[in-house]
């Protein structure tokens, strides 16, 4: 089966992916959701040259869907009828845990696009994902998080030790609930290693960032 993947850049839609990937299915397309100017991920605050670079290691084209937060959903179906039409694919990949309101959306705009959503990662225990994800070799570092954390994980690599800290924080280890978004700089699906660009810490209402330099 030919398959998309929505895209975050981060660790849970890139586990999400190898996961649907040992079925033998192929990728052939990654999307991602931008801001209006078409510069930054709306998700994870990402540049779009990580993403790019991320599309390249993959050897898979990027939809990157510039969109306002209120025309988000219309762009989201559209650029997967573009995908069905364009790569043939017939599933979409989401990197979702447990939050049942997100798999309904991701369900419907789906099925409003003729595709099948698959949640690979769905119900599993958090804790024994993210070591399963260090284990697959996934090399992720944190971009954003919550006041709770504090700006000193930004920049920090997902570790067993750091997963001990979030826990003794009472921090979710995947971020399911917005703690805290990744980017991934490393895995199996990448032919080389992601180039990070410069970069300085910001806090925007009680949430810390890394603001790229574009």
């Amino acid at each position: 089966m030919k398959l998309g993947c929505s895209w975050s850049g981060g660790k849970d839609s890139c586990y999400a992916l190898m996961k649907a990937l040992d079925n033998e299915h192929q990728l052939v397309a990654l999307v991602n959701m931008m801001n209006e100017n078409g510069k930054i991920s709306r998700s994870h605050g990402l540049p779009l040259s990580v993403l790019e670079q991320q599309s390249i290691a993959m050897q898979v084209p990027l939809h990157a869907q510039p969109t306002s937060w209120n025309e988000y959903q219309q762009h989201f179906v559209s650029t997967l009828e573009k995908i069905r039409q364009h790569h043939n694919v017939e599933a979409m990949v989401f990197g979702d845990i447990d939050l049942q309101e997100h798999r309904d959306w991701e369900e419907m705009v789906c099925q409003k696009a003729g595709l099948i959503a698959v949640l690979p990662l769905w119900k599993q225990d958090r804790r024994k994902l993210v070591m399963e994800m260090l284990d697959a070799g996934i090399e992720s570092m944190i971009v954003s998080c919550n006041s709770t954390m504090g700006e000193k994980f930004l920049g920090r690599m997902i570790t067993p030790m750091l997963v001990e800290e979030l826990e003794s924080l009472g921090v979710d280890v995947c971020g399911e609930n917005g703690e805290f978004h990744t980017v991934v700089i490393n895995c199996p699906l990448f032919s080389k290693k992601i180039e990070l660009p410069a970069c300085k810490s910001i806090l925007h209402d009680g949430y810390w960032f890394l603001n790229w330099e574009l």
